[in-house]
């Protein structure tokens, strides 16, 4: 990046003064900038070194003293520019070099944290809370990491030593699971694919980063468990209200905060239509199937209409005890991992039921049931196979179904 000033002979006025123009060069790009403010006359222009010869005789002092601090000032901001693309290796832009240009302040170097701060005001324009949180919660786990390791947090510094040294924190010493581990690493590798994007840095180490996921058991309620909490009396308004807003979820696949979301705007007659929070989907709807309606039907014409609405965290509590009352006390064991160091602990089922199940329950059972797996995704609205699959693990009934529909049946 180079740039020097020009005098616009083709603008001289009639008292004979010439404004002065800004010129930004680099390879194949020519940026010009006219100064307004900035004017002199032609015997007084200094075309080496870019200012206005003046003396404080001249009837011309105070401005040309006015116009001397502004060039001062705009070449001390294009230097700190040329060093910014220079000294962290970015191929100058005309966008970029816009971007420094029309800022406040100019940093030779990015901060990191600025441009996380940058990254997530940015997302709440196009993602859902719950995910901007989630930026948020690995800005500040970054801030934790940096304190207690000391390792440097740069876009420079982002590579295979910071993967090591990140693992070894999050595994030694913060107890972290694989799958939050993979998701931390994930977020990060966002973060950083943004920031390279935006030419804040030319660092691609950070792509060789890989997260570590284990597969994890899928906890639903089968068709029997989910007939039984539908249909117990609970004798009680509040566990009755909890289990209709799990189960308008177990039949419809929506997640919480679209159920909370929900008004008796998106209710037809035989389905729903509605914006999704999390994906930002518009107009999305869903076929109603007998047992959603029955729950819409209890609540028309009440002030709960068209679903009663109950906080995450309360819901999982009345939840719990809701699935306690009615029996569903099978014990599970669920694995976790730590690194290579395998987490066994035992639970009975009521204790690992939340709100997230009734999605999966109803991703899995319309697996077993039979419904078409586009169909399902269409409902569900998973954009990909593999986010999907994070609902979905094969139950052994469908499995044990399917074998002897193939195999036995031929025999």
């Amino acid at each position: 990046m180079n740039y020097y000033f020009e005098l616009r002979k083709d603008k001289i006025n009639k008292n004979g003064l010439i404004p002065v123009r800004l010129v930004v060069t680099g390879t194949k790009i020519k940026i010009r900038r006219n100064l307004p403010d900035v004017k002199t006359l032609i015997e007084d222009w200094d075309n080496d070194h870019f200012y206005i010869k003046s003396h404080k005789k001249h009837p011309l002092a105070n401005e040309y003293g006015k116009s001397n601090k502004e060039l001062q000032l705009l070449k001390e901001k294009l230097d700190k520019i040329a060093s910014f693309f220079e000294y962290n290796e970015i191929e100058f832009t005309e966008s970029l070099f816009l971007e420094k240009f029309e800022s406040d302040k100019v940093s030779i170097t990015i901060d990191f944290y600025d441009a996380i701060d940058e990254f997530i005001t940015l997302s709440k324009l196009t993602k859902a809370n719950g995910t901007v949180k989630k930026y948020t919660t690995v800005k500040n786990f970054l801030g934790q990491f940096h304190e207690h390791t000391k390792y440097p947090i740069r876009f420079d510094t982002i590579n295979t030593k910071f993967e090591e040294e990140f693992m070894s924190y999050c595994f030694n010493e913060r107890k972290t699971l694989n799958n939050y581990y993979g998701k931390l690493i994930s977020i990060i590798k966002t973060i950083m694919q943004w920031t390279f994007d935006k030419g804040y840095h030319n660092n691609i180490d950070f792509k060789r980063m890989k997260r570590t996921e284990n597969e994890i058991e899928v906890i639903y309620l089968d068709k029997d468990e989910l007939m039984k909490l539908f249909t117990h009396d609970f004798n009680s308004e509040r566990l009755n209200k909890t289990r209709d807003f799990f189960c308008f979820g177990c039949f419809t696949g929506l997640r919480h905060s679209d159920i909370m979301n929900l008004s008796q705007a998106n209710i037809y007659p035989t389905f729903m239509q509605l914006n999704l929070i999390k994906t930002k989907t518009m107009n999305h709807r869903i076929e109603l199937n007998k047992f959603a309606n029955q729950i819409l039907d209890k609540y028309r014409n009440t002030i709960f209409a068209p679903i009663p609405k109950i906080t995450s965290q309360k819901l999982n509590k009345n939840l719990q005890e809701c699935c306690e009352i009615i029996g569903m006390d099978e014990e599970f064991t669920i694995s976790r991992f730590i690194g290579s160091k395998r987490i066994n602990t035992t639970y009975k089922k009521y204790e690992l039921i939340t709100s997230h199940v009734a999605r999966k329950t109803f991703v899995t059972n319309s697996l077993i049931f039979g419904m078409n797996e586009r169909v399902l995704r269409e409902i569900t609205h998973h954009t990909d196979e593999k986010s999907f699959k994070r609902y979905l693990k094969i139950p052994n009934s469908l499995m044990k179904q399917e074998m002897e529909s193939s195999w036995d049946s031929k025999f």
